[in-house]
């Protein structure tokens, strides 16, 4: 079945957004689609039909594919838990943590599952539309690489190179990438393309026809930025916004070091009746907040300590007393207890961190991860909950009899007494329309009018027309056959 690999002459130079829109726009000319990358790092992940875990761009993919998302869309995935160690996930299940000088070593036996997983998943499309990692110009990573081209070469995948013209010097990167290639891997390269220019494109006529000269390379279109990215759910956290809307009601996310799952707040920022204010280091939590919410996190204890650091513990305290809510989700749910212990050193050294002390239990990590899709009840409002749940450690405690929602009629998290401080352990509860309406009405803000899944297919659909606008799509079709 035919393939073809986007690779980027640098990380982020929007790899994952063209895929989805390549996906999409495949999709609407009756192919039948499957997205793949050999190998992801993020801590946004996506919990997947058959029961593991892959990145989240891989799942925005297979929704632009108009499919469900599998774990052999992406079998390989890393988590990063430090500065230097990530957690490492093959074909949905963790099977290790590792250094980065670790990893190396393991890196070449993983070759086997990502050949199986991209084999398996051909045999069930037309066209799989495969994404790289960071960038081929990387060459001292191209010993046992199964990211970029020791993938397409296993493989025999077409390449098309992509240049971020945004950020200054992509010339340098075309013609630079193409200096450093192996010959046999650059023989790979079926072409380019240019992403992300504002303006006048004509202006670049002369620059892209230097880069087509000098590479040999064939140009297959160049793509103006396209501004309404921001509506779909974001993978990087680097691409975190400072702010998002202008509503009466106030939301404050803090931006912990190691933030999981931050897609949460996608939908809030969307919202017209809210003002989403993402707190990064070094920001107080604005004082008439109505709502603080502590995200999840790949590294609670680390995060408790990061977030003791910014001093945000002295914020929440003086919100609370204001009487103002806090929310805590997944690892945030577990720092707002009074206390997280590992004692096999899951997430790193042995032992006990004070939580915040704002619900009455206890986190113990254990080595066995929850990865499910969730159907909940949400006990104060009564409104159903379709999430998922991607964690480690077991919480429990008196406030547990007061759980923010219910699965099959079991507590699931907890709340304060008055109500004001919850946690629960349900991810993308956002997402579902029907709940985030009533969880805001709730709290005392705007009406809701916001469909957040039409938003996104609308959305997928407005990518795939732009790029059909500037991109010869049936040309790099015609490559992947």
């Amino acid at each position: 079945m035919p393939a073809l690999m986007i690779q980027g002459a640098g990380s982020n130079v929007g790899k994952s957004l063209l895929v989805a829109g390549l996906c999409r726009a495949a999709t609407l000319r009756g192919l039948s689609v499957r997205p793949f990358k050999p190998q992801n790092m993020s801590n946004n992940a996506a919990v997947t039909a058959d029961g593991g875990e892959i990145g989240r761009a891989q799942a925005l993919q297979a929704m632009a594919c108009r499919v469900e998302p599998m774990v052999d869309m992406n079998p390989v995935l890393l988590k990063p838990e430090s500065e230097v160690g990530s957690q490492v996930i093959v074909q949905g299940r963790r099977v290790a943590t590792v250094k980065a000088r670790e990893y190396s070593a393991l890196k070449p036996s993983l070759m086997a599952p990502v050949l199986d997983s991209f084999n398996r998943l051909k045999s069930t499309c037309d066209l799989v539309i495969v994404e790289g990692a960071g960038s081929p110009a990387e060459v001292n990573l191209r010993p046992g690489d199964i990211a970029n081209m020791g993938f397409a070469m296993a493989a025999n995948c077409p390449v098309i190179l992509v240049g971020d013209i945004d950020r200054g010097g992509v010339i340098a990167q075309m013609v630079g990438t193409k200096a450093v290639l192996d010959p046999a891997d650059e023989a790979l390269i079926a072409g380019f393309l240019i992403n992300k220019f504002r303006g006048d494109v004509t202006l670049f006529d002369d620059g892209y026809a230097l880069i087509a000269r000098t590479t040999g390379w064939p140009g297959f279109g160049v793509v103006p930025f396209f501004p309404h990215a921001s509506r779909l759910p974001a993978e990087d956290a680097l691409d975190l916004p400072r702010s998002a809307g202008s509503g009466a009601y106030k939301i404050a996310c803090l931006v912990l070091s190691r933030i999981a799952n931050f897609d949460d707040m996608d939908p809030l920022a969307q919202e017209p009746g809210v003002s989403l204010h993402m707190i990064h280091a070094g920001q107080p939590i604005p004082g008439d907040t109505d709502l603080v919410i502590i995200p999840g996190s790949k590294s609670t204890r680390g995060d408790l300590a990061y977030l003791r650091s910014m001093g945000w513990d002295i914020d929440i305290a003086a919100h609370t007393r204001r009487g103002g809510a806090v929310l805590g989700i997944c690892g945030g749910y577990q720092m707002l207890g009074s206390a997280v212990h590992d004692p096999d050193g899951i997430e790193g050294a042995p032992g006990t961190t004070p939580g915040l002390g704002l619900l009455d239990i206890e986190t113990t990590m254990t080595p066995t991860k929850t990865l499910t899709r969730t159907q909940a009840i949400h006990m104060a409002t009564g409104c159903p909950i379709s999430g998922y749940e991607i964690h480690i450690g077991q919480s429990t405690g008196p406030a547990r009899t007061r759980p923010f929602a219910q699965i099959h009629g079991q507590n699931e998290g907890a709340t304060s007494l008055n109500g004001c401080i919850m946690g629960s352990y349900l991810h993308g509860l956002f997402a579902d329309d029907h709940f985030r309406a009533a969880f805001l009405k709730l709290q005392g803000a705007p009406k809701s009018t916001l469909s957040y899944s039409q938003t996104v297919d609308d959305t997928l659909n407005a990518l795939a027309a732009h790029l059909e606008s500037c991109i010869d799509i049936p040309g790099l079709l015609a490559l992947a056959r």
